[in-house]
């Protein structure tokens, strides 16, 4: 289902269903940085504050949170170069022993995914615990990359909690993000294996090891194909695949899947998509084209998120022809579904296709059928080149699809959505 702007979309039946949760990080500009790694004083709107030796600003209470900010944010530093520098003893150094057990997994997960760019910010004050006599809470903006030093960073905001110990404050322990947004990351709460190939990396968990040689290959198999339909310059500089056992379905990203769901990607700023793979949600035959699904969502969709539920219908058929890569449209497995929704009494709007979180299962896989004729039409009508150039229009300048059609197809779209629903109504007599 698509709740909005930037939510949910389901996939197709057997049981192969896909949500498409897409993300507009309010919180975080991230540019290309000039070095790989900084740490800085910030104020929650993104103000840098300025502080120098000899003249502290404000009452002394805030002095005092002012000093503690910049050797957090000095630690934090020295963290920061020892897991870039792969030092797992540096970046355990400021932390008390009581957090040890979480770093490591922590240092180990992104040591295994290769960060390439690790920048922690701190941001605006540090707060006194009242429950905790001598810890102060801190807020730290992390930003980060994956095998690709050049990449923009992804931000993620998390809570971090230190006990003041002098010159050298110690970190307590460092807060899941459960951002609204996105959720928690993978790499924040589980140990996790990792499999690298030319364009893609696929991560687990270790009870999950054993499934990592083929999904690599197929992810990698997929990647050539969502390749292709990179609508916004070049494609995902690599796409980054997560496979989750029951467990890890629930918790990362925040969970809460509709139950058809077999796999989503998710925008975590800075121009990337992630996608997580459901273990139980997938059939070995049918993972095939729920990856090239996923990662052709990966390549296509805006940073931005796409302009609501009356494109739902582009979003995923696009996604649906990629993942059906060239087969006859006799061969789609959701042709069944179609004619049951049709037959139902569809209104022949392509506008109203995103379905309900709750919707059952045929009328899903129907949706999802829906949107892929329709695409796939389009293609046959016009080719590839500019069907994505119709995406690119609507879906990343916005344009309504009416001024789009013409400036793309040089036709109607309201002959053209009429075409596109007969070609649909043939299909399913």
């Amino acid at each position: 289902m698509t709740d909005g702007l930037d939510e949910a979309a389901p996939r197709r039946i057997r049981p192969l269903w896909t949500v498409l949760t897409l993300v507009v990080l309010l919180l975080f500009t991230c540019g290309v940085p000039a070095a790989l790694l900084t740490a800085a004083i910030r104020e929650p709107d993104g103000r840098a504050v300025v502080q120098r030796a000899g003249s502290p600003a404000g009452d002394p209470a805030t002095r005092a949170a002012r000093d503690l900010a910049a050797r957090i944010a000095a630690a934090l530093e020295r963290q920061s170069a020892a897991l870039l520098a792969g030092d797992q003893a540096g970046f355990l150094a400021v932390a008390e022993p009581t957090a040890h057990a979480d770093l490591r997994r922590r240092f180990n997960a992104l040591r295994a995914l290769q960060v390439s760019t690790w920048r922690a910010e701190v941001t605006g004050l540090p707060t006194a615990l009242p429950d905790r006599p001598g810890e102060w809470r801190m807020l730290v903006r992390f930003q980060y990359c994956f095998a690709a030093p050049g990449c923009r960073p992804s931000p993620v905001l998390a809570g971090t909690r230190w006990r003041d110990a002098g010159q050298q404050p110690r970190l307590v322990a460092v807060e899941e993000s459960k951002s609204a947004e996105t959720g928690t990351r993978p790499w924040e709460v589980d140990e996790l294996v990792v499999s690298t190939g030319a364009r893609t990396t696929v991560a687990t968990t270790p009870a999950l090891r054993g499934k990592l040689p083929a999904l690599l290959a197929q992810a990698e198999a997929a990647a050539k194909v969502a390749d292709r339909y990179a609508v916004a310059g070049s494609p995902p500089d690599r796409y980054r695949i997560y496979y989750a056992g029951r467990a890890e379905w629930e918790r990362w990203y925040g969970g809460g899947r509709p139950k058809w769901t077999g796999g989503y990607a998710v925008n975590v700023g800075g121009g990337h998509h992630e996608v997580v793979i459901n273990a139980d949600g997938t059939t070995a035959a049918g993972l095939d084209d729920l990856l090239r699904h996923e990662l052709t969502h990966a390549a296509s969709l805006p940073e931005q998120g796409y302009p609501g539920k009356a494109t739902w219908w582009l979003v995923e058929g696009l996604a649906e022809y990629a993942g059906s890569d060239g087969q006859p449209v006799s061969r789609y497995q959701g042709l069944a579904q179609v004619r049951e929704l049709v037959r139902g009494g569809w209104n022949g709007r392509l506008d109203g296709l995103a379905p309900d979180d709750d919707a059952p299962a045929a009328r899903v896989a129907g949706s999802y059928g829906l949107g892929y004729l329709a695409v796939r039409h389009l293609v046959d009508r016009f080719g590839e080149q500019r069907l994505l150039a119709f995406v690119a229009a609507v879906l990343h300048d916005r344009t309504p699809p009416e001024q789009a059609a013409e400036q793309v197809f040089g036709e109607a779209w309201s002959a053209l959505h009429s075409q596109c629903v007969a070609y649909i109504r043939t299909l399913a007599a």
